[in-house]
């Protein structure tokens, strides 16, 4: 054998060897971007399946809210007389129950939607955050059409337009903010424990009844506010009441409560985000 074949077959070549890491690892903010259109394709395609062979169709967007609404209204605003601070029951329930309705939905939607998407995580790559984002994303549909029976309570009740309209869209933004990281949080440890989806729908329930939705505030002891206040849900809901009601009563934004639920969504996004990619690497060997 020809000395120089000799040595090229005994050179050894460089070995890359490609390990998870320990620590919290990069966001990757490029690569959501460069599937921007993955996205919105996902997003079409969640809110074209809820509502496939479904008799009522986008109806039920309606009707979750209004008939909880008017059970409400039945129980606690007739029988109970549970104050609503000057303003109509039903339309201080519906004004709670819209953001609620939407943000309830969006984590349960986005805590199942890795579980539920496991075809596309074992076949193609892309990244992951879109599937939890895309389930968030179709639900601002459902919330869009909400809004349309709240704006025929308004004209029937009367009720004055104010500025605090204009804080609408951003309070929006904040409660998806918020439904993201704690759906795509509890969508990562789905795949792993699958206790979780069992867990969602109480996790909800008893953040419901500790939000002002059927009750204000205002009925919360001093001595509890300051507790009350670390549930972001709580100075979002009244927010949206504010800036939706605020001509009715002429009540007044709490600023401080509303910048510690807005803090409190970032960061529970920027932690639920980096775990996110920690636990990414054993997605497809565990769903």
């Amino acid at each position: 054998m020809h000395p120089a074949m000799n040595q090229s077959a005994t050179r050894e070549f460089p070995v890359l060897v490609i390990e998870p890491r320990s620590t919290w690892v990069a966001l990757d903010l490029r690569s959501l971007w460069e599937y921007r259109e993955l996205l919105y394709l996902l997003v079409w395609r969640d809110v074209k399946v809820r509502y496939k062979q479904t008799l009522l169709g986008a109806a039920w967007a309606i009707m979750q809210p209004l008939i909880a609404m008017l059970i409400f209204t039945v129980f606690f605003g007739k029988l109970a007389h549970v104050p609503s601070d000057g303003i109509p029951y039903p339309l201080f329930a519906y004004a709670g129950l819209m953001p609620w309705t939407f943000f309830s939905g969006a984590i349960t939607n986005s805590g199942n939607s890795l579980v539920g998407g496991a075809h596309l995580i074992t076949k193609v790559y892309f990244p992951r955050m879109i599937i939890p984002g895309a389930a968030v994303l179709a639900g601002l549909v459902d919330l869009a059409i909400a809004f349309l029976i709240f704006a025929v309570l308004m004209a029937w009740y009367q009720v004055p337009l104010s500025a605090g309209l204009l804080l609408v869209p951003p309070l929006l933004l904040v409660t998806s903010i918020l439904a993201l990281g704690v759906g795509m949080w509890l969508s990562a440890l789905n795949v792993k424990y699958r206790d979780i989806r069992f867990a969602i729908p109480f996790l909800i329930q008893i953040w419901m009844f500790v939000t002002p939705i059927i009750y204000p505030s205002s009925l919360m002891p001093q001595k509890y506010r300051l507790l009350y206040s670390l549930n972001p849900m709580a100075g979002i809901i009244e927010a949206f009441r504010v800036s939706l009601l605020g001509g009715v009563n002429r009540a007044q934004f709490n600023w401080a409560s509303l910048s510690l639920a807005c803090a409190i969504a970032f960061v529970v996004l920027i932690y639920a985000a980096y775990d996110f990619r920690r636990m990414e690497k054993h997605f497809a060997d565990l769903i």
